[in-house]
Formats: C-alpha cells, sequence, structure tokens
C-alpha cells in the first residue's frame, strides 16, 4: 500500500469515528510511518485518534504530536480537576478512599497506586481521560502481587484461539514468573493489542513483555 493510500484510509477512519473531531487534526505518512499533528479539544480525543490509526492495516508506527487545547475550559483549575479524577474513580473502580494518589499539575494528571486487576486499571485511565481541562495522563498504577495462577500460557493461548481478530498460530507465549512474554509476528498493530489484553486479563501476571514482531 503507497503512503498516499494509506493517509487517505487514516484520514476517512478518523471522519468515521464519531467520538473523534478530526477538523485540527493532520496526519502525514512516510513508508508506513504515521505522524499526527494538530490539536484537539480533549485528552480522550487524543487517546482515540492513536487507537483508530493503530487498527488501520499498514500502519507500522506512529508518532503522536497531537495537542490537547481544552475549549472553554479557563475556569477549570487543577484542584477541580483532582477532585473530579477522585470521584470518577471511587465510582469506576470502587476503590477504598486514597488507593489512588492523584496530583494535577496545568492540566496534567499523574496517578499512583496499586490495583488487584488490569481491567481496574484501564478503566480508571479510560474515565480520567474523558475530564474536562485534562491534557495528558503520567499512569504510575501498578498491579498488586498474586499467587500464580494455574497454567498461565494456558489460559492466554486459548484466549487468543477465541479471538476471530488474531492468528494464534502466529504467536507464542512464554510464561516466566508473573511475567508473560508474547513473541511472534502480527498483521496489525490492532492485534498487538488484542495479545496484550489476552495476557493482562489472566489471574496473576504482573507484566507483560510484547516482542511481537510486524509482518
Amino acid at each position: 500500500m503507497s503512503d498516499l493510500s494509506l493517509r487517505n484510509n487514516i484520514l476517512d477512519e478518523l471522519d468515521f469515528r464519531p467520538e473523534i473531531n478530526p477538523a485540527n487534526i493532520g496526519v502525514m505518512v512516510k513508508d508506513g510511518v504515521v505522524t499526527l499533528t494538530g490539536y484537539v479539544s480533549t485528552y480522550a480525543q487524543k487517546i482515540a485518534a492513536e487507537r483508530a490509526v493503530t487498527s488501520i492495516k499498514g500502519v507500522r508506527a506512529i508518532a503522536q504530536e497531537i495537542e490537547v487545547r481544552p475549549a472553554g475550559q479557563q475556569g477549570v483549575t487543577d484542584d477541580m480537576i483532582a477532585a473530579r479524577a477522585a470521584n470518577i474513580i471511587n465510582w469506576t473502580a470502587h476503590l477504598p478512599e486514597g488507593a489512588i494518589k492523584i496530583k494535577v499539575q496545568a492540566g496534567w494528571v499523574n496517578l499512583e497506586g496499586q490495583v488487584d486487576w488490569q481491567y481496574e486499571r484501564d478503566s480508571i485511565l479510560r474515565a480520567v481521560h474523558k475530564l474536562s481541562g485534562v491534557v495528558g495522563v503520567t499512569n504510575m498504577i501498578t498491579l498488586r502481587p498474586r499467587p500464580n495462577a494455574l497454567d498461565i500460557k494456558q489460559r492466554i493461548e486459548d484466549a487468543l484461539k477465541r479471538s476471530a481478530e488474531v492468528d494464534a498460530r502466529q504467536i507464542r507465549v512464554k510464561v516466566e514468573g508473573d511475567t508473560v512474554k508474547l513473541e511472534g509476528t502480527i498483521h496489525m498493530l490492532g492485534e498487538r493489542n488484542i495479545a496484550e489484553r489476552a495476557a493482562w486479563a489472566t489471574p496473576g501476571v504482573r507484566r507483560v513483555e510484547d516482542h511481537l514482531m510486524l509482518a
């Protein structure tokens, strides 16, 4: 696929996604490497644009240079963002009060703490991404140590086989303690996300090393 065709596909995908306003997003492509520039009004849109691009066949890598310029949010202060983040984390993850430490500076949110499951970590991030006034998020939330699950390798391989979007035969799963290593080849960047989610969703996994190669 030529860079021009790939760029057109990306522009079509950004325009297709209702959660993204692509009016001020620039797309440049060179040898399959995509550079996203311009600005959006929310951090959630920035993340959504990146995810949309990774789903396109032919994308080899992404340089994310989109800025977040909140529209009409001059009155949103850091302490307001911190309070809203604390509330939405409590509603989303139902964690004990103070389990996640929140620090906000100039709209940039830093999260630190521990949770039991990767899905809790992901849900917290998704919720904070959507808050008005947020321009970026640094995620330092980690998973609490858990006893080794029975046959982690088999659980992950079974999950990959059930997915219609991944060729499980091309992915090798290695388990060392609580660390999972993913090796092999994929044909789209989106397959990488699916494989990583399968690994993180398995009890006992605290670290995932992605060594998958784009074919």
